[in-house]
């Protein structure tokens, strides 16, 4: 019979002898990680891809697909758009939604949107983009935009010197941003399995 020393799967004896340490830190530590959303509530949240238009190629770039949610702040009930890229939750999309943005649909597509941002702020230093946004269905695309228009009288009832009487409305209206060139309005159009691919992810996730 082979001796217990001969045996490789035998614990040796300084095997049981081995120090232990304590881990540096430990994992069950949570870090507060903070995204300067602690002080906003969302008031409007759905699953979308965002696109930008570079001026230089004159083409559509994608910028990510995630959550584009509209977030209004406790305090000063002012509203902004941030849209973060899944997985990684980098931000694509930061900008306050002013009055004199303007929702231009995208020709050739009733589920997705165009318009011009004076400041985004998802870079440092912040840019003046051109941004276009597509959803799963007409159906959202509608909700976005009504949601969408209600956040631009939000903020422009809470604008410094904001006139509540209607006759003074008519004296003075806030000069609207330019408006999309055509080959801005002409967003990428998405492949039928594409649209069928994501109208179907977006039905999982709400059921």
């Amino acid at each position: 019979m082979a001796d217990a020393g001969d045996n490789p799967l035998a614990p040796k004896q300084e095997e049981e002898a081995e120090p232990h340490f304590e881990p540096v830190i430990k994992l069950t530590e949570q870090v507060e990680i903070k995204t300067n959303e602690e002080d906003e509530q969302a008031i409007f949240k759905m699953r979308a891809k965002l696109f930008r238009f570079d001026s230089e190629s004159s083409e559509w770039k994608e910028r990510g697909t995630g959550d584009v949610r509209l977030l209004q702040h406790k305090e000063t009930k002012k509203v902004r758009l941030v849209m973060r890229r899944d997985k990684t939750l980098k931000v694509c999309a930061n900008h306050l939604i002013s009055p004199d943005m303007k929702l231009q649909p995208n020709i050739g597509s009733d589920r997705s949107w165009v318009w011009k941002v004076l400041a985004d702020y998802s870079e440092s230093p912040p840019t003046s983009e051109t941004l276009a946004i597509r959803f799963a269905n007409a159906e959202n695309a509608g909700q976005f935009k009504t949601a969408f228009e209600e956040a631009q009288k939000t903020n422009a009832a809470l604008a410094p010197g904001a006139e509540t009487a209607p006759a003074k409305e008519e004296k003075e209206k806030p000069a609207e941003a330019a408006e999309p060139t055509k080959a801005e309005e002409e967003a990428p159009k998405q492949d039928e399995p594409e649209a069928k691919a994501e109208a179907a992810e977006e039905k999982k996730e709400e059921a």
